[in-house]
């Protein structure tokens, strides 16, 4: 497989990992029962948190794709942090989904304080998504590791990426581009360059 191949492989599974992080956030994770009563929590109550790390990961794929051979490993290497906190946010809810419904029942119910909240819900279960998150948040890790291992191989950022260099300005002669702009430059200095 060829170096750029290889980049873009990596690059799309922290790209597709951020995009089921989101997709997951933004489903039913916990079901808890107020006594006969259902109430569906979603991932932004139950992991909150989930949303700024899919963004977080969207925003680092984006920028592994135009950095340099140091940076990549320091890329990678946030990478795989933010999948394990990916995992940690979405399996405290598999966890403890009474827990992760607390601040859904408060709002619903008006009760305030944990214990209180706790003692209204009678049963709470946790739905496939959050367990959507937790594969988005290895898939992050893994994606994170591959760019360490691999980082060195892959193609530099194209020319358009480059420090800009700087000619001298009496090395070569002024365009017409040029003139015209250093002509309304000196106008709006309130001289006439038509009287040279």
């Amino acid at each position: 497989m060829s170096a750029s191949r290889i980049k873009l492989s990596f690059v799309l599974a922290g790209l597709l990992a951020a995009v089921l992080a989101m997709l997951a956030w933004t489903q039913i994770w916990v079901i808890a029962h107020i006594g006969v009563n259902p109430v569906e929590i979603d991932g932004a109550a139950a992991a909150p948190a989930l949303s700024a790390l899919a963004l977080a990961g969207l925003a680092l794929g984006g920028a592994l794709t135009i950095a340099g051979p140091v940076f990549r490993v320091v890329l990678g290497a946030l990478e795989v942090l933010l999948g394990l906190s990916v995992v940690l946010a979405s399996f405290s809810a598999i966890l403890d989904p009474a827990g992760a419904a607390i601040a859904s029942v408060s709002t619903l119910t008006g009760v305030a304080g944990d214990n209180s909240v706790l003692a209204l819900i009678t049963d709470a279960t946790t739905t496939l998504w959050p367990w959507v998150g937790v594969v988005s948040g290895v898939l992050f890790a893994a994606a994170g590791i591959g760019v360490l291992v691999t980082s060195r191989r892959w193609p530099g950022p194209g020319r358009k990426y480059q420090a800009v260099r700087l000619a001298n300005a009496d090395a070569a002669p002024q365009s017409a581009k040029d003139t015209a702009i250093d002509n309304w430059d000196e106008l709006s200095r309130g001289s006439d360059p038509t009287e040279q």
